[in-house]
């Protein structure tokens, strides 16, 4: 997420109350999650394991919970609670904006176009020309839709990111200050859930088609050409690279990247980063044919037995 204005390190401190490492005048010009910061971003860590992820990435503002040796041409902020503060920023830069009205008078919708009844449009929101939006879709605020794309009925876009941090009172959520991209020619099914990035986006690549009742995760994004079946729940900061095919109820874990070209057979549980170009199928994911080959070897183990017990 880059703000409107760009703001300096004291500015920010000031904003958060807490301390800095720095340059007063030090550019800020954004804030992101770690796996897609850039110079000028602030990225937030709280946890020791991940300090030196933070502190030697390509963000140039680290707003840490200790006082440590700043890396040269970066800055710190000084916290006492990161993440607390990550949401500060947020509600700060991205503040939620109520609506009473179907469509938003900031929405901006292309020629050709058709919003089916009881849909919601968010502020800020672009859509192409000649889409189809059908009845009782959600389209949350910052969501971007490109050219001739439909979106069947009850699908909602733009959802917050089911990302927390569990306290002694309860769970705590990060706020979600990111879109949802999707790219020209896409179809989506009915009743899927797309959420929008925490602080970038969750795009959908041009070309790619999703069946009904698909949920895709924060910050993850779906190539060009991609197929995705009924009831896959794709989790957050995934990379689905270009002509992925995903058959009915799959499901991923997070942080991972599936190769361009892959097919990933029906009520797979994908827990790894697997290579494109082939073929997987079951839980733990494996290539298919070594699979199919596991299979057919456990049925032979009766048989096995009873040869067993006849040499006995």
């Amino acid at each position: 997420m880059k703000f409107f204005k760009n703001q300096t390190l004291k500015e920010i401190a000031d904003l958060i109350h807490c301390k800095f490492v720095g340059d007063a005048n030090f550019p800020v010009l954004g804030m992101n999650e770690i796996h897609v910061v850039e110079p000028g971003d602030i990225v937030f860590v709280d946890h020791p394991k991940y300090y030196d992820k933070a502190l030697q990435s390509n963000a140039t503002i680290i707003l840490i919970n200790m006082e440590v040796d700043c890396p040269e041409g970066k800055a710190l902020l000084i916290s006492d609670d990161p993440f607390r503060d990550f949401n500060t920023l947020t509600r700060h830069f991205m503040p939620f904006q109520s609506s009473n009205v179907s469509i938003s008078p900031s929405a901006k919708i292309g020629h050709g176009t058709i919003v089916q009844p009881n849909t919601f449009i968010g502020n800020n929101v672009v859509i192409g020309n000649n889409c189809l939006i059908h009845a009782n879709v959600a389209i949350y605020d910052h969501t971007i839709i490109g050219d001739n794309v439909i979106i069947h009925a009850g699908t909602v876009i733009g959802g917050d990111a089911f990302y927390y941090k569990k306290r002694p009172e309860g769970f705590d959520q990060l706020l979600s200050g990111g879109r949802v991209v999707i790219e020209n020619n896409v179809g989506i099914g009915a009743l899927c859930t797309i959420d929008k990035g925490v602080t970038g986006d969750t795009t959908i690549g041009e070309g790619s088609k999703l069946d009904n009742q698909v949920h895709v995760g924060h910050d993850t994004v779906i190539g060009k050409k991609c197929l995705i079946a009924s009831q896959t729940g794709i989790a957050g900061c995934v990379i689905i690279e270009d002509e992925v095919t995903l058959w009915g109820q799959v499901g991923t874990t997070s942080g991972i990247t599936i190769g361009a070209k892959a097919v990933v057979m029906g009520q797979t549980g994908v827990t790894k980063s697997i290579e494109g170009g082939k073929s997987y199928f079951g839980t733990p994911i494996e290539e298919s044919r070594e699979k199919l080959k596991q299979l057919a070897n456990i049925k032979k183990i009766p048989e096995l037995l009873k040869i067993g017990r006849a040499h006995v």
